[in-house]
């Protein structure tokens, strides 16, 4: 029968390759998109199409990084970067959204333009279908590495998905947008549906650098903080510890680095205390199945304050007031 660290090892594998082959799909898809949108764009002169293509110009580019922050999150510590390597995925998430507002202000420009001299479209119906068939691909291949991502923790998967997704919203509106001009041969058309991209492409944008702010800022996550006190809480009542303070945690990719003060009778053995330490340990990784937890624990004895020299400064509590 497998041991549990054995079947941890193996659940890691499956998701290391479940991210590499995701990150693969994408990065073929990124390129057949990015030609398909040339080729749509020289056809039938639209600037609306034009403007996918360019955005398309971006996630490609973003992807490769993204694939590139896939395989160093995935390195082992080293002694440059003893807390490992996953805070790489947050930067890779904030080049990304980074390079999308690069991208809806290329589009913007050149919608203004073509407004004000009118643009020049012919072909209009096969840049409808080459457009609706390259939309339809990147819609599964979105909803696909947005599921891997979170399936495996991989904030860089989420986020290229959420671009996929982005570039596929983009692609639908450009295909309404000549469908429409198609249809009615109103040819502004073409360039306020340019307009209408750019303002999308800009939300999500601000949403990945967002993200990525509270992640390099080490946010905790409230739904993890409460989990966390809550189960150091139980310990105390279950007469496990005596009490605890000093908790913090953060989280690196799918990595959860956790810290806690926890206090024990004055009399007990110090074996005694390291088994229960030992014990809290557990329950507390329980409390992050899909991630890989890792905690310090100080052991200190009941009666604190008498246990410290008067000139002994304790650090700051930050989740003292959450303690109450």
């Amino acid at each position: 029968m497998p041991s549990a660290q054995s079947s941890h090892d193996e659940s890691r594998a499956e998701a290391e390759r479940a991210r590499r082959r995701a990150m693969a799909a994408s990065l073929l898809v990124s390129f057949v998109m990015l030609v398909g949108k040339l080729g749509a764009a020289s056809l039938t002169g639209s600037t609306a199409i034009l403007s996918d293509a360019a955005e398309s110009v971006i996630h490609l580019f973003a992807t490769g990084f993204a694939g590139f922050s896939l395989w160093y999150a995935s390195t082992p510590p080293d002694v440059e970067h003893p807390y490992g390597h996953g805070k790489v995925s947050y930067f890779a998430s904030a080049i990304e959204g980074t390079l999308i507002l690069v991208a809806a202000v290329s589009i913007a420009w050149m919608a203004v333009q073509d407004l004000v001299t009118g643009p020049d479209l012919r072909q209009l119906d096969v840049g409808v279908y080459i457009i609706g068939g390259l939309t339809a691909v990147n819609f599964a291949l979105g909803k696909y590495l947005v599921r891997v991502g979170r399936r495996t923790n991989s904030l860089v998967l989420v986020s290229n998905g959420q671009h996929v997704l982005t570039d596929m919203w983009t692609s639908l509106g450009v295909l309404v947008g000549i469908g429409l001009v198609w249809a009615t041969g109103i040819r502004w058309l073409d360039p306020a549906v340019g307009l209408l991209v750019a303002a999308n492409i800009v939300w999500t944008a601000t949403g990945l650098i967002r993200r990525s702010v509270y992640g390099l800022m080490d946010e905790a996550d409230p739904e993890a903080t409460a989990a966390l006190l809550d189960e150091l809480g139980d310990a105390v009542a279950d007469g496990c510890i005596a009490g605890f303070h000093q908790v913090r945690h953060r989280r690196s990719g799918d990595q959860v680095w956790i810290e806690y003060h926890l206090m024990f009778p004055g009399d007990i053995p110090i074996h005694e205390a390291h088994a229960r330490s030992h014990n809290v340990e557990d329950r507390v990784d329980a409390l992050f199945p899909d991630e890989d937890v890792y905690v310090t624990a100080h052991l200190e004895p009941r009666r604190h304050d008498e246990a410290h020299p008067d000139e002994h400064r304790e650090p700051t509590d930050p989740l003292r007031e959450v303690l109450g």
